[in-house]
């Protein structure tokens, strides 16, 4: 049975950081980090392939957020550092199996599995 359980989110101040966690219960080809503020589109963070941890950030967090994985716990982590009031959302976990695709992901799509959401929020 293959699911995403996610945790590590909550309250932090500006500055602070935060580091989320999604464990799976399957190896995967990669997973990635997708978030939903307020009125707003879902939109990519950041993603990693397992095979070789090749990462992909958006412009908006790098520098700021670092995502890695764990392989033996099949967990990926997203330590987020030097956090923004604009960083606030729902932070979604996702895994994708199978092969790969070129642009693969930031793509919502191409992802097969999500987990639950956990809220960040950073207050000013």
């Amino acid at each position: 049975q293959v699911q995403l359980v996610e945790s590590g989110g909550g309250l932090v101040q500006a500055g602070g950081s935060l580091r989320l966690s999604c464990a799976a219960s399957v190896s995967m080809y990669g997973m990635g980090w997708f978030r939903q503020a307020l009125g707003k589109e879902r939109e990519f963070v950041t993603a990693i392939r397992w095979s070789d941890s090749s990462t992909y950030y958006a412009d908006s967090v790098k520098g700021r957020f670092t995502i890695s994985r764990d392989n033996a716990k099949n967990t990926v982590y997203l330590q987020m550092n030097s956090l923004k009031p604009e960083d606030t959302a729902v932070y979604y976990c996702a895994a994708k199996y199978g092969a790969g695709v070129a642009g693969w992901y930031p793509r919502s799509r191409w992802y097969d599995l999500w987990g639950q959401g956990t809220q960040v929020t950073v207050s000013s």
